[in-house]
């Protein structure tokens, strides 16, 4: 997948990026029912950032995916480093409540720095 990202205007400072998607879905793949969720994306940038239109329409193949929580998350971190190579990138991702319990669930990636 194509994804557009632009140069970081200050690469030389060191700052946090922070997006907030509150209206991601995807689909239990047990019960093929829709699970809602806010997705935040927190990250350092080093060369490139990301592009919103680009991370939205990202998100959006999601939608009639059948995919467990952990997986969404883990998914999400992998192709967002894989795309931008920050210094440092969270993902956390907040489900809303189903049978009386919700989850959130946090992956997190560190630059190995030689």
């Amino acid at each position: 997948m194509e994804f557009e990202t632009f140069p970081n205007p200050a690469p030389e400072r060191r700052y946090e990026i922070t997006h907030v998607n509150p209206e991601f879905t995807s689909v239990c793949p047990k019960t093929g029912l829709p699970d809602f969720a806010t997705i935040t994306i927190k990250y350092i940038p080093d060369k490139v950032c990301l592009e919103l239109k680009a991370l939205k329409y990202y998100f959006l193949q999601f939608r009639n995916r059948g995919i467990y929580y952990e997986a969404v998350t883990n998914e999400i971190l992998d192709f967002l480093v894989s795309v931008c190579d920050p210094i440092e990138m969270s993902v956390i991702s907040e489900w809303k409540t189903r049978g009386g319990m919700y989850s959130i669930i946090k992956a997190e990636y560190k630059k190995q720095i030689e």
